[in-house]
């Protein structure tokens, strides 16, 4: 089985924002909470809000032009 890239959450202080996600992509959530809780040993998948925050920093944090800019901005 392949290793997913989203390891265990940190449970952070949340602010809500409001997001409308394709029918398509939450389906995919859904799929990737379970496959998340299956590796991570959870009993329950974590629901897709508290799974978006930590995919997106993810991204950010190994998008390569991001960090360029990132660091050019300093």
């Amino acid at each position: 089985m392949t290793k997913l890239r989203l390891g265990p959450i940190d449970d952070d202080k949340p602010v809500k924002v409001q997001v409308e996600l394709p029918g398509s992509v939450h389906r995919d959530l859904l799929a990737y909470a379970k496959a998340h809780a299956e590796e991570t040993g959870l009993a329950q998948p974590l629901t897709v809000e508290r799974l978006i925050a930590p995919m997106l920093a993810r991204f950010m944090a190994t998008d390569r032009g991001f960090a360029r800019k990132s660091r050019n901005s300093s």
